[in-house]
């Protein structure tokens, strides 16, 4: 088996796949044989529907309300390209491209567990959309999370059958372009084609595994940079002993103690005031193992969503051939993907929270004994007083963000979809509290690597001093003040690109 090769067969996928796939490990996208069999089975079955000519919906009836009208079997293929030109209604900012390319994915091998109908080749043509970069144009905004993500994937299929907008070399073209430059053939559809296109919930997957896993990657941000910001105000790790835990043992605030306890391992600075007066330090210190481990336990949630629905069959009707039967249900609904994804949000949100309240007890010199807002000669400089102010916005940005997507619900289709999940809004907030969430953490790196050089010439651990180093690499110690908002950025961009955990990493081990 060639391990540059993602062989999707609509059981296996998983979430390291999308993660390996979104960092260019793997090369090629293709579909396993003992897939291609069961689509060209159930691609089969469809044409003896068709030539039988009983009503069958989705096959040779219209769609939604327009179920009850029986479709001319000359017409069939009409009707299914009506039916991708029709639902592209989508507005807005487009989706970023990284998202666009794992919604492609997981309706591949949605399709190709062989409950679909579809043409195989029409499988192959998502696939080799992916594996040549050619990504459609997906405007975010249309969809209700039930019936499945008709219009944002309807955008998809648009630019199969040569009649969208993509991404092709850093441009945006038309689709047929594109086609014609790879030398592929578009989409020709048949009965059922269109709308195995679209009915699933593809689009909600791909936003969770993407938020998870930039989630999974920032709770580890998370533990280092308190850790940092810990040593930079001579907090204690006491409270932070596994003997606590031990009385309290959820599987995240586990792994936190862990985690917390290797990256501040023969830190000088805490080995210094490891008798002091101090007895308690602020919750925001105190807890972490509580609230990051908390926050862990979202993510885990999140995980065991993604686990079944990116292998399950997502759109409607069903086609069993073995059985002689097309069932119509309602696996396009995203219900559990909206409340996980709300969930998460929740989860990641107290990151940021817990985060501003660090950096507050940095700003004050009565709690922290640094110079006021870590700047030696305040009041000529303000120093980091306004960083700590766009920590407290953004963490309460996420607040509103937090309310729930999947509580809504709004009736549509002449009131056939009378119950919707919602699912694409819940991810899209999701994504904002990520970024969100993210630049906090930049701006208590900021505060926190500062406030490090305050403490010299004791030194933090070996795991943090390599931490300081690399942010201090991109951001200078700050003597005077200076325009901040670019530190913050290159800081992001360390914790999104995962520098920040390789370089702790290096020292510890994988963390938790």
């Amino acid at each position: 088996m060639n391990s540059k090769i993602l062989t999707i067969d609509g059981e296996t996928l998983s979430l390291n796949d999308i993660k390996k796939l979104l960092t260019n490990k793997y090369e090629k996208v293709e579909i396993s044989s003992e897939a291609r069999k069961r689509m060209i089975k159930s691609f089969a079955y469809v044409k003896e529907i068709v030539d039988a000519g009983k009503p069958v919906y989705g096959i040779n009836t219209g769609f939604g309300a327009l179920s009850n009208k029986n479709i001319s079997k000359d017409d069939l293929s009409e009707l299914q390209y009506n039916l991708i030109r029709s639902h592209c209604t989508g507005v807005g900012a487009p989706f970023n491209k990284k998202i666009v390319k794992i919604i492609m994915l997981i309706r591949a091998n949605c399709l190709a567990r062989g409950f679909s109908g579809i043409n195989p080749a029409i499988v192959d043509l998502i696939c080799e959309f992916i594996n040549r970069n050619i990504i459609p144009v997906v405007p975010e905004k249309g969809s209700v999370g039930a019936s499945g993500d008709l219009a944002p994937l309807s955008h998809i299929a648009l630019a199969l059958i040569g009649e969208g907008q993509v991404y092709y070399n850093d441009k945006e073209v038309i689709s047929s372009f594109a086609i014609e430059q790879e030398k592929l053939t578009p989409a020709k559809l048949g009965p059922k084609d269109g709308l195995s296109l679209i009915n699933g919930t593809a689009v909600m997957a791909s936003l969770q595994s993407i938020a998870t896993i930039e989630a999974q990657n920032l709770v580890k941000s998370a533990d280092i940079i308190s850790m940092l910001t810990l040593d930079g105000v001579k907090g204690t790790t006491k409270a932070h002993d596994p003997l606590i835990t031990s009385l309290k043992p959820h599987i995240g605030q586990v792994q936190v103690v862990e985690n917390l306890n290797r990256i501040i391992k023969g830190s000088q600075i805490a080995e210094s005031h490891d008798d002091c007066d101090k007895v308690q330090d602020p919750y925001s210190l105190r807890c972490i193992p509580q609230v990051h481990g908390s926050s862990r336990q979202t993510i885990k949630q999140s995980e065991e969503i993604l686990e079944v629905e990116l292998n399950s069959v997502t759109d409607n009707p069903l086609i069993f051939p073995d059985e002689q039967k097309v069932l119509s249900g309602g696996n396009f609904h995203g219900e559990a993907l909206a409340l996980s994804m709300d969930y998460l949000a929740m989860g990641i949100a107290e990151i940021a929270n817990i985060s501003e309240r660090r950096v507050e007890k940095m700003m004050n010199p009565t709690f922290s004994y640094l110079p006021a807002f870590l700047i030696e000669s305040s009041g000529l400089n303000s120093g980091l007083m306004i960083a700590h102010v766009t920590s407290a916005a953004l963490a309460s940005e996420n607040k509103y963000l937090c309310h729930p997507a999947s509580v809504d619900s709004i009736p549509t289709s002449t009131d056939k979809e009378d119950h919707v999940s919602m699912g694409v809004t819940a991810g899209v907030k999701l994504l904002k509290v990520i970024e969100n969430t993210r630049y906090c953490l930049a701006i208590e790196a900021l505060c926190a690597s500062q406030a490090i050089d305050f403490q010299e010439p004791q030194k933090t651990s070996k795991a943090l001093q390599a931490v300081h180093q690399i942010i201090r690499k991109s951001v200078p110690k700050i003597i005077k003040d200076r325009v901040f908002n670019k530190d913050i950025e290159r800081i992001s961009e360390l914790i999104k690109n995962n520098e920040v955990i390789n370089e702790c990493e290096l020292i510890t081990g994988e963390l938790k």
